[in-house]
């Protein structure tokens, strides 16, 4: 996936109570400033953001200071492939949204923007969190996800990793179709209202239906997924100051959906009728039956994508890019974070250049994190909720 890795990312310990690190927030503004000189000298910057921190504990981001802070942090996000497309992130201001109609209204425009063919990376950052104070939060881990049920035999039905998210809804009054693919509802919590869910548009959500270029029985599956990866429970901490709602998106790598989303066993777990479909031998694994349906079905994404004209990359390709950042970073004089096991994509790692060498893990600022308190909401919510069409 081209965005910052998300799946069980690491939290960084918070203390929403803390006052912005007055050290954090100099060394960003330092390096922010000398990354950008027509933005003047850091001095006078300097001394009204420590008179705001002194005076209120916290200091506010201007446009240009949000934005590269927000291109920075992805610059900086070591389970992330994707990096070498840092600069082009659209960053979209919503730190004035207060309600849940707002935040909502913006959500969906956020989908809106990042498109559903010529896909391009987007942020929203909305406001940021302030001492003592409760703030904002989207409970989904991403934007679109599709529901998971439980049937009566006890088989899961749709996306296994939304089990917990689908019963809390559903407990809200929220009734899906009970099918495989059936779109979640954002929940949205504010301060002043508490949880609300909201069913996207269609407008907002693009889905390719899945086909295979040489099995036409793979159509019969029935399978597709959505366009756009928009992650939606990261952090974002800038200069010490910290934004627990700010949505994100890429494009995606085609092992994520056809190697991870359909293919995991928790989640899908295609492959053994992928396998029977092709009519291979599983009666062991020597037979290497689950690599050659894995092939197939990433085959089948990378087809279905190509044929619908939806922005997507292969592994091969995005781990020669990512290379090619790694040299940009050198050049710049910065050092890149990466972690292995995440650089090195889930399916043919070894014949890929990423494989073929060691990376620095540093958890380096500008950054995004799990928000803690959004994942433990997925998974055990209160009562009390409203929702809206």
């Amino acid at each position: 996936m081209i965005v910052p890795g998300y799946r069980d990312h690491p939290a960084e310990p918070w203390d929403p109570d803390a006052p912005a690190d007055p050290g954090e927030a100099e060394d960003f503004l330092r390096r922010c400033y000398l990354e950008n000189p027509r933005l003047g000298p850091v001095e006078p910057r300097l001394a009204i953001v420590r008179a705001q921190i002194a005076a209120t504990g916290s200091y506010v981001h201007t446009t240009e200071e949000l934005a590269h802070g927000a291109r920075m942090a992805w610059r900086n996000a070591s389970r992330c492939i994707g990096r070498l497309y840092w600069r082009s992130l659209v960053v979209l201001d919503r730190r004035r949204a207060r309600t849940a109609d707002e935040i909502y209204s913006l959500l969906v425009q956020h989908l809106q923007s990042a498109g559903t063919t010529a896909i391009r990376p987007v942020i929203s950052v909305f406001p940021a969190a302030q001492p003592g104070q409760p703030c904002a939060r989207v409970w989904n881990e991403q934007l679109i996800r599709y529901a998971g049920y439980r049937s009566a035999t006890g088989a899961t039905i749709g996306d296994g990793r939304q089990l917990g998210l689908t019963d809390a809804v559903r407990g809200f009054g929220w009734q899906g179709k009970g099918e495989a693919f059936d779109v979640l509802p954002l929940v949205i919590e504010t301060p002043g209202e508490g949880i609300r869910l909201y069913e996207l548009p269609e407008r907002a959500i693009r889905e390719v239906p899945l086909s295979h270029p040489e099995f036409g029985w793979f159509a019969e599956l029935g399978l597709r997924w959505h366009a756009v990866p928009a992650i939606a429970n990261m952090r974002l901490t800038i200069g010490g100051v910290h934004y627990p709602l700010a949505p994100f998106n890429g494009w995606y790598m085609g092992t994520e959906i056809g190697a991870r989303n359909l293919a995991d066993t928790d989640r899908y777990d295609m492959l053994p009728l992928v396998a029977d479909r092709m009519g291979l031998d599983t009666s062991r694994e020597s037979t290497l039956w689950r690599d050659r349906a894995l092939v197939e079905l990433n085959r089948a994404v990378l087809h279905s994508f190509e044929q619908a004209g939806v922005k997507m990359t292969d592994h091969h390709t995005e781990s020669q890019r990512f290379m090619a950042h790694l040299r940009n970073e050198e050049k710049a004089g910065r050092p890149v974070p990466a972690d292995w096991t995440w650089i090195v994509p889930p399916m043919s790692g070894g014949i890929t250049p990423v494989f073929h060498r060691y990376y620095q893990e540093m958890d380096l600022r500008p950054a995004f994190y799990l928000d803690e308190p959004a994942a433990r909401r997925a998974a055990g919510c209160p009562r009390g909720v409203t929702t809206h069409p």
